[in-house]
């Protein structure tokens, strides 16, 4: 599946601002089950300064600074990408979810996996017994890890609402564990705590879902906005990407911007401005399938 994706972020100031500096991770990884065909990112006004580097989790981050005054600023970002996720093992073949906890506390895996540094509570990612007290039922003794994953998933999108209104970018888990609503980069977040409170590596993934629902199934949540879900490691699978928002095993409808800890990892675009006062947000984003022939004329 190729998708074309535009990310427009707008945001408009009180009073002007006079300088800002930010980061971006507008751009998406390269991987073995994703391509990227093309990728550009623009500001307006036009900054003074741009560069692109590999942060330290390996995803593309653009800073830029603008240097003048300013009551406005637009980032559109845009990319062609290539996306066939592998499909993932049977659940029941997998390991019991304790002797991957044992494995990662004591070592026993390859450091190249980089699993370990997913175990641990992070800034955004705090565990309480609230936490292992949901997280338990999935993890009956001696289940397949990933069938465990896979029923975390589905009580996640059972027993939480979605709700835009609810929560904000520094909602803390516990209050979403509390209110049982907020939106997908909260049930990303519950449920990474859920994984590291029984001892399992997690990731919060940041991304895009396809905009337009399958013939026949309901429209997905979570799309015309940035998107987020988790990546479980299973070993002898590696990472398996599952979507607790709308309870899916991740394949050809999602786009992967990058990976952290958690949010605040990946945030699409942070910064620090001097002046604005107050300031509006809007975000849209659009993600569409693009014909196969048409994609291979434009790529040679």
């Amino acid at each position: 599946m190729i998708y074309d994706v535009v990310h427009r972020t707008t945001y408009r100031y009180a009073e002007p601002v006079d300088l800002s500096y930010h980061v971006m991770r507008l751009t998406p990884r390269g991987l073995p089950w994703q391509r990227v065909l093309r990728s550009t990112v623009i500001a307006t006004p036009a900054p003074v300064r741009v560069h692109d580097t590999t942060d330290y989790f390996g995803n593309v981050s653009t800073y830029m600074s603008l240097e003048e005054p300013h009551e406005e600023l637009v980032v559109d970002a845009r990319c062609a990408v290539e996306v066939r996720f592998p499909a993932p093992p049977a659940a029941e073949s997998t390991p019991p979810w304790e002797q991957v906890r044992d494995a990662l506390d004591g070592g026993g895996l390859p450091a190249e996996t980089g699993a370990v540094e997913f175990v641990r509570e992070s800034p955004l990612v705090a565990i309480d017994d609230a936490v292992r007290d949901f997280a338990l039922p999935s993890f009956a003794p001696g289940r397949p890890v990933l069938s465990a994953f896979l029923d975390l998933n589905r009580r996640i999108k059972s027993d939480f609402a979605f709700d835009p209104r609810a929560t904000g970018v520094a909602t803390a888990v516990r209050e979403v564990m509390q209110l049982r609503r907020g939106v997908c980069q909260d049930f990303a977040h519950v449920m990474i705590a859920c994984a590291r409170a029984m001892g399992l590596a997690a990731r919060y993934v940041s991304g895009y879902i396809r905009t337009h629902a399958p013939v026949g199934q309901t429209r997905r949540i979570g799309a015309d906005a940035s998107h987020a879900w988790i990546g479980a490691f299973v070993p002898g699978a590696g990472w398996i990407d599952l979507d607790p928002t709308n309870d899916l095993v991740v394949s050809e409808e999602h786009v992967v911007l990058g990976w952290g800890r958690d949010y605040g990892d990946v945030a699409p675009i942070r910064g620090v401005i001097l002046g604005g006062g107050t300031h509006r947000l809007d975000v849209s984003v659009d993600l569409r399938p693009v014909d196969l022939a048409l994609a291979s004329d434009q790529n040679g």
